[in-house]
């Protein structure tokens, strides 16, 4: 398949545009991270979403508008604290969970009467969807299971020869995907933490729960939620700061270390040592997370040990992503 690159232009976003509508798939960037896009309401355009990523179909995509008239075209029973929220964050780093419209396919939906749904924040994103006069059903653009995207490099790297379009649009600024939280239910469960926190959540409508992991007979209703994720090619093991050096220098084989700046002095004399930031910048952590997985794999390490997390505010969407991409270890 032959790749435009395409830059944020207004030309050059009507070129996506016109991809979008006659079925095609355009990468383009969001607040968050990068996404895979077709036609949410076409269901071979959305197929070709999960051939370029190779990504399980029963796992749901989220569905991106630029205006809230839109979000009735795909959702329906609406609650005042679905919409309290949508108020508040919208365009941001929210997805709602909410029951489906019958016009939107069983193949965003992995099947389920619910429907994920997001408005983001980006510019270039928010004149894509306009431009294309469609919703877009969007993954992060990568291939399943690998670190998320979060500049354009990523993208061509994973994706280049697989899709129609990547749009350049520099770097993510949050730097990890949006907080899903599922709204049919009587107290609302956040089922992926992300850009908005459970902090700031329930600053606005109260007391929310936090899904469990699901075992691997069911189907997630939300991305990120059931497979490993987010995962480069060594693997990671998560220990308490003050037993990685012991840890690491009798690790064999080739070692990748992530840590904080304020402890990269204990590695002195250890290769592949990066850092995530300061340890008290979760923002910064976030942006530079799936960055330095992606630099792992080109420092082609064995094993990569990195630090416990705390699981407050922003922290706890960071500490998700690296223990998933650590399987748990």
């Amino acid at each position: 398949m032959k790749t435009q690159i395409l830059s944020s232009t207004k030309s050059d976003i009507e070129i996506a545009a016109e991809i979008l509508r006659n079925g095609g798939t355009v990468a383009f960037p969001t607040e968050t991270v990068y996404g895979l896009g077709a036609n949410a309401l076409d269901e071979a355009a959305v197929a070709k979403i999960f051939a370029a990523k190779g990504r399980p179909s029963d796992n749901p995509l989220i569905v991106h508008i630029a205006k809230l008239d839109d979000f009735y075209k795909v959702a329906r029973e609406v609650s005042d604290v679905a919409q309290s929220l949508m108020d508040k964050f919208w365009g941001g780093p929210l997805t709602l969970i909410l029951k489906r419209q019958e016009c939107v396919p069983d193949v965003v939906t992995a099947g389920l009467d619910t429907v994920a749904v997001r408005m983001p924040a980006n510019e270039i994103a928010l004149e894509l969807i306009r431009a294309s006069g469609v919703p877009i059903a969007a993954p992060s653009a990568n291939i399943s299971g690998k670190p998320s995207p979060t500049a354009f490099e990523h993208v061509k790297h994973d994706l280049f020869g697989k899709v129609d379009a990547i749009i350049d649009g520099g770097s993510c600024d949050v730097g990890l995907e949006s907080t899903v939280i599922d709204m049919t239910r009587e107290v609302p469960i956040i089922l992926r933490p992300g850009g908005v926190s459970r902090e700031e959540i329930e600053a606005v409508i109260g007391q929310v729960d936090v899904a469990a992991k699901i075992e691997s007979h069911d189907t997630p209703i939300s991305p990120g939620m059931k497979y490993k994720h987010y995962a480069p090619n060594a693997k990671i093991i998560i220990c308490d700061a003050d037993k990685m050096g012991e840890n690491v220098r009798n690790q064999s084989g080739k070692v990748g270390v992530l840590t904080f700046d304020e402890y990269l002095g204990e590695f002195s004399g250890v290769n592949n040592v990066l850092s995530l930031g300061s340890i008290n910048d979760a923002d910064s952590a976030a942006r530079n997370l799936f960055g330095k997985l992606r630099e792992f794999d080109m420092l082609d390490v064995d094993v990569i040990y990195a630090p416990k997390l705390p699981e407050n505010g922003m922290w706890a969407a960071v500490r998700n992503r690296l223990y998933k991409a650590a399987g748990e270890n």
